[in-house]
């Protein structure tokens, strides 16, 4: 008998259609969101519109993270909904099929995604994540590149005002200049200039030179009267802003890979607070790879409508059930860092609660008769939507009038 049957390369088409669609749809909605941000963030910085795309692309591996065991899980219920929706799982079980023999191919696919989120979480997002807050630091310090924000005031060392009206072929053209530049001695030079632009140096990449054209420069000095010079052009050197390099990697837990947890977290020569964030953000990475080895018994325990319906109420629930854990897991996680949670209790304790309900929801589909996961909340929904479409066809049907005996 093969290992992989006709029956399996079925439900490997069904799982993994649902399953690519919805981890696109989840990362693409996620990037989309950050992106607005990232923009308005960087247009306000005033920062090349390229490193935009350099932050997301950090930002992918995170996304990876959330959208991978969401996809994963989705595909797996949507692929034994429509087993179950169009009989085909009846036919199944009818001649022998066990829901844990359905189960093959699912859980080697499972078994894929975990090795692959377990590097993505544990080396991958680190990194990622340290080269998204070095772009963002350097994008504030000005060390990218920012341009000059038109008609606003800019400080150059706390001895240079420019301003600059209008610029034109993407800043290699400035229109109306104002330069104020004062030194030790008191002397302050006003420039004003019709036009102008940088240009480096190639001997000295700490100054630039802002070249002015046709205009002139108010010399003030203490103790004597002001000189007027005016001048065709006119090289303005200046010194650019020392910027100080960025931190090493390791400034945050998320920043460290698995075996640098391990090894701050159990060292005793570390300081306590970085041990038990450590611990924390350790238990809080295998927490959320290892939760994927229950997502497959869940997608089969929701994905089963009642007899006879179409309900897609275990979607709603399925849906609801992983996010809210995943909430827990950052809150667990967020509190254990701060030394007020054992990291074990808090983040294993929620797991086994976790693992406890859905083997129980598969053990109620798959071992009794008729046995269903939510049914109780089935039958508590189905009525309300009877409740509610009966409330809505009276109002459409309008007040019910006295009659003639009513009024007498």
């Amino acid at each position: 008998m093969k290992f992989i049957s006709a029956l399996d390369r079925y439900i490997l088409r069904l799982v993994l259609m649902p399953m690519l669609g919805i981890f696109l749809l989840a990362a693409s909605l996620l990037v989309l969101d950050k992106m607005l941000r990232l923009f308005d963030f960087v247009a306000t910085e005033g920062g090349p519109i390229g490193v935009v795309f350099k932050m997301l692309a950090n930002m992918l591996p995170e996304y990876a993270s959330l959208a991978i065991p969401l996809g994963l899980m989705l595909g797996i219920l949507l692929a034994f909904r429509k087993l179950a929706t169009s009989s085909e799982l009846d036919v199944m079980r009818a001649v022998g099929l066990s829901y844990t023999r359905m189960l093959r191919v699912p859980y080697i696919i499972t078994l894929v995604m975990v090795i692959a989120n377990f590097a993505i979480v544990g080396y991958l997002q680190p990194l990622s994540r340290y080269y998204y807050e070095e772009l963002n630091y350097e994008l504030k310090s000005g060390a990218l590149g920012a341009s000059i924000k038109v008609g606003e005031f800019t400080a150059l060392k706390d001895r240079i005002a420019l301003r600059i009206d209008e610029s034109r072929d993407d800043g290699r053209k400035l229109i109306g200049i104002f330069a104020r530049l004062s030194n030790d001695k008191g002397q302050v030079l006003s420039i004003s200039a019709r036009e102008g632009r940088f240009l480096a140096l190639k001997d000295n990449p700490d100054t630039i030179i802002f070249r002015l054209e046709q205009g002139q420069i108010i010399q003030d000095q203490p103790g004597e009267p002001s000189r007027v010079l005016t001048f065709t052009r006119h090289d303005l050197p200046i010194e650019l802003p020392a910027i100080e390099k960025f931190r090493q990697r390791g400034g945050q837990e998320r920043e460290y890979l698995l075996p640098e947890l391990l090894k701050l977290g159990w060292n005793k020569d570390a300081p306590a607070d970085e041990r038990v964030s450590s611990q924390a953000n350790f238990n809080y990475r295998m927490v959320e790879v290892v939760m994927m080895l229950l997502l497959p018994l869940l997608g089969v325990a929701l994905a089963i409508p009642p007899k006879r319906s179409t309900s897609a109420l275990g979607l709603f629930v399925s849906i609801v059930m992983v996010v809210a854990y995943h909430k827990v897991n950052q809150y667990a996680n967020d509190v254990a860092s701060l030394g007020k949670l054992n990291p074990i209790l808090g983040l294993w304790g929620p797991f086994f609660v976790f693992a406890a309900i859905i083997l129980w929801m598969y053990w109620r589909v798959a071992y009794v008769p008729g046995g269903q996961a939510i049914g109780w909340l089935e039958t508590a929904s189905d009525k309300g939507v009877k409740r509610l479409k009966s409330l809505l066809r009276r109002n459409r049907r309008g007040p019910i009038l006295p009659t003639p005996a009513d009024q007498t």
